[in-house]
Formats: C-alpha cells, structure tokens, sequence
C-alpha cells in the first residue's frame, strides 16, 4: 500500500470498506472533487510541486490543501490501486477555449480504470471541469455526470473529452490513450509549475464541485458560482484580504493573513 487510506477517506467523507466497483468509484470522484480542491497557490508562492505519494499525502490530505492534476489524479490513481482497481495513468492535451489548429503541450494527466471488462475515466483535476463521476470510454455517448453532461468523440486516433454548456458541445481535452509514467508526470509537472509562460504562472486558479451540482470557481480575482446549465454569477473580489476569506470560506483553504500570490493576473487597484 502506498497511501494512508484511513486518512484519505476521513479526509473526503467516505468510510471504508470501499469494494473495487462501479458505485465506489462514482462516490470517490464525488466526495473527492467536493473535499479537495484544484489550485495553484503553491506554484504562485514558488514552492515545490512535489508528486511522490508521501507528498502528495502530505499536502492534500494532512495539510488539507488541494492541487492541480498531477496532484490530484496522482493522489487518485494511488488511492484506486490500493483499493484493488486496475488503473493506470493517462496523458492529455487540454483544450478548454482552444480552437482546434491549436497544439497545446500535453500536461494533463487523468485515469484509466478497468471494471469487469469495461473501461471508465475519471478525472479530479481539470479545474471547474472535473468529474464528479466516472464516464465510460465509448465514442458519442452523452453521458450525465451529477454536474455536467459529457460524451467522448473518436477522430482518427484522437479522443476529445467534451462537455456541454448551454446546449453546446466544448472541448475538455484530447488524449489517445498513451499512458503517462512517473517521468512524464515529473516532465509535464516542472513545465507547469515553472515555465514563465504556463497559465498557472500567469494566474491564480481555485476550483470545487457543490453537491448540488454547482460548481465554485475562482480566476484571479473573479469569484464565480457556476449552475448545471453552464449559467453562473461572478463578483470581484476587491482586496487581498477579501481574497484569503473568499479562500477560506468557499474552498476550505487557510493562509496567514498577509500572504501574497504573485501573478500577472491578480492585480489589485487602489
């Protein structure tokens, strides 16, 4: 075993025993995705983005913080397989609010997971775009999720991962397959976290599923509840501190007061 699972489960509100099925693996993306959020404050305070197991435990169940999906999807693959799941890592190039000329790097990671000759996905770590229950690997299935409906499309040897909002289809990501081993992961992690042009340098970028099917998201100083139907309602946050209690209070994330992320994105006005 390589994760305290005890801790894990008490950390997103399940109990064990927790049997390698179907009805688990939907209740652990739904309790996972609730109790952990996706952030990128440590790469914004540059601290280390460590993705061995004991760090991950470290960070994300002891210390009650959340991460981004090597963290995330990591802490999960771990957890299925010592649950007794076949699963294994995926790599993925993310598309949200991308046309499709682009060529984005391929530094996404999430989980293929095999149950009685059937395959499912599941992903904790696409920000306000993670799924709260597994989908199954079958092309132009509109599959509901307790938040948005889903469906995978086939073209060529690419699979889209795609969401619906507001009646249309947008891509999530695209993958082929390809497993992602530990050296890719740490490859793909110190781009992320590190490369002055990554999107977590650039921004400050929180996320959590509801249970009730909304979603809590926050991009720089853009605060925004976000409905099933892909509506939502934004403020502005309007200080640093009004940014740590907006932490707190929606994400369950706790800084001392005075502490600062530095981004180009977050920039307060007098």
């Amino acid at each position: 075993m390589t994760v305290d699972l005890p801790a894990y489960v008490d950390r997103v509100g399940l109990r064990l025993p927790l049997p390698p099925t179907v009805a688990t693996l939907a209740a652990l993306l739904a309790a996972h995705t609730r109790a952990i959020p996706f952030e990128n404050l440590d790469v914004l305070l540059g601290r280390e983005i460590r993705l061995d197991p004991d760090s991950l435990q470290r960070k994300l169940v002891r210390e009650r913080r959340g991460g981004y999906c090597f963290e995330q999807n990591g802490l999960l693959l771990e957890v299925l397989r010592d649950l007794g799941f076949v699963a294994a890592p995926l790599s993925a190039r993310v598309r949200l609010r991308q046309p499709r000329d682009f060529m984005p790097p391929r530094t996404h990671l999430f989980v293929r997971v095999e149950i009685e000759g059937t395959t499912w996905l599941a992903d904790a770590g696409i920000g306000s775009f993670s799924l709260t229950a597994p989908i199954r690997l079958v092309p132009d299935l509109a599959q509901t999720t307790p938040h948005e409906t889903r469906r995978l499309v086939r073209e060529g040897p690419l699979w889209f991962h795609q969401v619906r909002l507001g009646g249309e289809w947008q891509d999530v990501y695209d993958f082929t397959l390809e497993e992602m081993p530990p050296i890719d992961r740490e490859l793909a992690s110190w781009y992320t976290s590190t490369h002055p042009n990554s999107k977590f340098r650039l921004n400050l970028s929180v996320a959590r599923a509801d249970e009730n099917g909304r979603r809590r998201s926050l991009l720089n100083r853009e605060f925004t509840v976000r409905h099933p139907d892909g509506h939502g309602e934004s403020r502005m946050l309007e200080s640093p501190e009004d940014l740590r209690l907006c932490l707190a209070e929606n994400f369950g994330l706790e800084f001392p007061g005075g502490t600062d992320f530095p981004c180009p994105g977050l920039i307060w006005t007098p």
